[in-house]
């Protein structure tokens, strides 16, 4: 019987410590000429091994591709709990290339001697199966509390989750009798076995005994992949005949993996060229189309969610996508703020494989579709519940193509922080909001408010051009002569119209700048909020500055966080520019210095976002900060509705671009208001008595559903075009999860 398991060849090497240097030398050399897998004997009671972990390690520093497993771990002599620790640890830090191969101990004798627990055969594979649930339980982070586990030979009372591997370990047990194999069809994903121990017929036995173990456990016997530790004394003789002596092994019994054991390098190198591929040849011969693609445990099956063609995925994709039950699901589940749970979060890595996954989702019209790229999502639209997450954050890609023209080829799924770095050895930036983790992809179809903005202008006033997929799959590019009206769709209004794949920016020249952030009292807060409008809007265009003010707490007054940046290396203009600002209120704290955009920007934490619940915002833009909107904002302020309250000074450049000029039309504005609270009637009845203050909204910070933000987003005659070509590029309404502009057409949309 075959098991659908693309074949891969090993190599079982022995970890002498008088040479330590030519086992290294053995495995990276195996990794030289094209074996999968690199595996380490585990003998803690030999004086003449090395630790296996511990060179494992050190392999791992020194491959970069090949899989690394102990062949097998000696379980009785580490604790599992650690173990699965050490194990995600080791994951991460090769990128994904670990096998857990573990034994339920043998040579008790030498085990007793090492301080371990000496078992009977029947209680060491009942510690065995405990400790697979508790390795499991340790790396699921996305379960319910501490990890608790009382057995029979393991106690654990209220252990820490995680850290969660960067894939789903496999894990691997070494059997050969009964009670073992049934253990392995229960639980496991592979079976390693020496073909020299076996009797004949014993392969073909045991994995009938795993297969009934998996079935009677819900499993697919596919899920299991058997693994074979061969001998290059066993076989001898030419290539022609290891490659008939291991057919039968693959065709009739199932192997999946043929590991050699040799410390030889002649001999790896021999079986590399003489009989891996013709092996392989061989099998495609008897088993033409065999293969697929590893088959999800049933357990991670069992998470699926309804609706959703998981085995209908293109091969292409399989090997970066993320199910609920996969083990780097918590990592791109939610975003900053919202809590989320897709039933499938798409990850492709070229522009061909975003066009695959969007027909993907095409074929699922009743389920939501969620775009993300590599940052925070502060609205919230780039996860759901149940539905589909489009995440291009693996597209991200920063080129400075042509420094005399100041030209640069970016990714959707960069972060701007990177950005930052990757121009500033060239003299070159661009405003990028705030916070140096947010994607380049949705703040570069929205709009980009940033601390370079009343100089330079907006980030979409520096896109040239983009090249983009479109609802029905095929990929165009749109600039000023290309597809003009959809490059005007996607400066502010981009995720309606398509997946962008590149950004194509003219950035500015930018050295040095002061960057200053001030503390103030803000117990007078309209005052104050008054007189810095006052302030930023007779500053020069050079100067940017954003203010925020947190509500009064704990008997301590209302406090306001200036940050400000001037873009001039003189210090001399750096504090002219700076004196009005501060003299707003009364000073708590101040820093000003010197340095580059990208080391404001370099503010993000690498932590995964695992943001709870829904975020609550609201938006606008003011005109001028008048006393009358003051007054009113710092009754919002003080009112308990919200906890986050900034103001970004806009104006300068930006309003040099017309508004009709792109999607983003408030032009006008000098700046932009957002606030954050917890609970949506209390936010939302509290903001909206500000509205004969402000106007418009910005879609990156509103997270208002009612209809009519709609409208504030976009004037009349912007709408009314956007709907137009809404119906010349996504006619179905395909990209409708992101501030949804429906076509202007009288036909219902079918993905309504």
């Amino acid at each position: 019987m075959h098991y659908g398991h693309a074949l891969t060849f090993g190599t079982f090497l022995t970890p002498s410590a008088r040479d330590p240097g030519q086992v290294v030398s053995l495995a990276t050399r195996a990794e030289e000429l094209g074996f999968d897998l690199v595996t380490i004997q585990d003998h803690p009671y030999q004086p003449a091994h090395l630790d296996a972990w511990t060179l494992l390690t050190w392999l791992a520093g020194r491959t970069r591709r090949v899989t690394l497993a102990p062949g097998v771990l000696n379980l009785p002599l580490r604790a599992p709990a650690v173990l699965a620790g050490a194990a995600a640890s080791l994951d991460r830090l090769s990128g994904g290339r670990l096998a857990l191969a573990l034994g339920a101990g043998a040579f008790w004798k030498a085990i007793g001697a090492m301080g371990g627990r000496t078992l009977s055969p029947g209680e060491s594979v009942a510690a065995l199966s405990e400790a697979i649930d508790l390795i499991r339980a340790r790396w699921d982070v996305t379960g319910e509390g501490p990890v608790r586990l009382h057995g029979e030979h393991y106690h654990v009372d209220g252990a820490a989750r995680g850290p969660a591997p960067a894939h789903d370990v496999p894990l691997w047990l070494g059997a050969a009798k009964p009670r073992m194999l049934r253990l392995l069809g229960e639980k496991a994903d592979g079976w390693v076995v020496t073909h020299q121990l076996l009797r004949p017929g014993q392969l073909a036995q045991g994995n009938r005994r795993i297969d009934e173990a998996a079935v009677a456990a819900g499993r697919d016997p596919r899920e299991i992949r058997r693994l074979l530790n061969v001998s290059g004394d066993f076989l001898g003789g030419p290539g022609e005949k290891w490659v008939e002596e291991l057919l039968p092994l693959v065709v009739d019994d199932g192997v999946g993996t043929f590991i050699l054991m040799t410390d030889d390098a002649e001999t790896l190198e021999r079986f590399a060229g003489e009989v891996a591929p013709a092996l392989r040849e061989a099998v495609e011969r008897e088993l033409p189309g065999a293969f697929r693609r590893p088959l999800r445990r049933a357990a991670v099956r069992a998470r699926r969610r309804e609706g959703i063609a998981y085995d209908d995925l293109p091969e292409t994709l399989a090997d970066t996508t993320i199910e609920p039950g996969d083990v780097g699901y918590a990592e791109v589940r939610s975003t900053y703020l919202r809590g989320g749970a897709p039933g499938l979060v798409l990850r492709p890595g070229t522009e061909e494989e975003v066009a695959e996954a969007l027909a993907f989702a095409r074929a699922h019209p009743h389920l939501p579709l969620s775009l993300r790229s590599g940052g925070h999502g502060i609205s919230g639209r780039s996860t759901n519940d149940g539905g589909i997450v489009l995440d291009v954050s693996r597209l991200d890609s920063i080129d400075v193509v042509d420094p005399a023209r100041r030209r640069v080829h970016i990714g959707p799924g960069a972060r701007w922080m990177d950005v930052a770095a990757a121009l500033a050895p060239h003299g070159l930036a661009l405003t990028s909001g705030d916070y140096g983790g947010v994607g380049v992809g949705g703040l570069a179809t929205a709009g980009g408010l940033g601390f370079l903005a009343r100089k330079h202008g907006l980030t979409i006033d520096h896109l040239r051009a983009v090249r983009m997929v479109l609802a029905d799959g095929s990929v165009v590019r749109a600039s000023d002569h290309e597809n003009p009206d959809l490059f005007w769709a996607v400066r502010g209004a981009g995720a309606n119209f398509g997946i962008v794949t590149s950004f194509e920016f003219e950035a500015d020249e930018v050295g040095d700048v002061g960057w200053a952030q001030l503390v103030f009292d803000a117990s007078d807060t309209a005052g104050l909020l008054h007189r810095w409008g006052a302030a930023q809007e007779a500053a020069p265009r050079d100067v940017t500055s954003f203010l925020l003010v947190s509500p009064p707490r704990r008997g301590r007054p209302p406090m306001a966080h200036l940050m400000a940046m001037v873009d001039t290396a003189d210090p001399e203009t750096i504090l002219d520019r700076l004196r009005p600002l501060a003299e707003i209120g009364p000073l708590y704290d101040q820093s000003v210095v010197l340095t580059s955009y990208a080391s404001v920007m370099a503010n993000a934490s690498p932590d995964a976002h695992d943001g709870r619940g829904e975020p609550v915002t609201r938006s606008a833009f003011a005109e001028h900060i008048t006393p009358e909107f003051a007054a009113d904002a710092e009754r919002l302020i003080r009112g308990g509705a919200v906890y986050f309250f900034q103001i970004r000074s806009v104006g300068g450049a930006v309003a040099d671009v017309p508004p009709d000029a792109t999607a983003y039309a408030h032009r006008s504005a000098n700046f932009s208001v957002t606030t954050f609270g917890v609970d949506r009637r209390r936010v939302d009845a509290a903001w909206d008595r500000l509205a004969e203050h402000v106007d418009g909204l910005y879609l990156s910070f509103e997270t208002d559903t009612r209809p009519e933000r709609l409208a504030d987003a976009f004037p009349p005659a912007t709408l009314r075009r956007l709907r137009e070509l809404k119906a010349a590029y996504d006619p179905d309404n395909v990209f409708r999860d992101n501030f949804n502009i429906t076509p202007s057409t009288t036909k219902e949309p079918t993905h309504a």
